[in-house]
This record gives C-alpha cells, structure tokens and sequence, in this order.
C-alpha cells in the first residue's frame, strides 16, 4: 500500500465515522424518549444514567476517530 493510498483511506475512514457520530447524535436527539425508555427496561437505567452513558460513549468514540484516524492521516500529509 501506498502513503497516497494510506491517506485517501484514512480520511475515507475519518469521514465514514464521524457520519456515524453525526447518525447517532441525531438519532439521540430527535427519538431521546424512546430510546431513553427502551434501554430503561432493558437495563433498568434512569434518563440521566442513560444520557451520560450515551454521552460518554460518544466521546469515546469520538476520540477513537481523532487518535486512530485523524492524527494518522494529518501526519501523512504533513509528511508529503
């Protein structure tokens, strides 16, 4: 594999990603009720337990996508 070829996937990889971050806040947002009351049988978790919950994940993954995808790919171009 090529460094160019490494970019282009790594930015593909950082796009398709926070699609899905975008995706899942969306969703979060707009059908937070049902969602809230459907993991709240299933776990048993109050509303504020399950937002920080989301919350938490999210920002996990959003900083799995910025240290495995992003940094890469900006060190890629930096090295060019």
């Amino acid at each position: 594999m090529s460094i160019e070829m490494a970019r282009r996937l790594l930015l593909w990889c950082t796009a398709i990603n926070y699609a899905v971050l975008t995706i899942w806040f969306l969703v979060f947002v707009l059908a937070h009720g049902w969602l809230s009351r459907l993991w709240g049988r299933w776990f048993r978790l109050t509303e504020e337990q399950f937002d920080s919950m989301t919350f938490g994940v999210m920002a996990l993954y959003k900083v799995a996508v910025l240290v495995f995808n992003l940094a890469p790919c900006v060190a890629l171009y930096l090295v060019r």
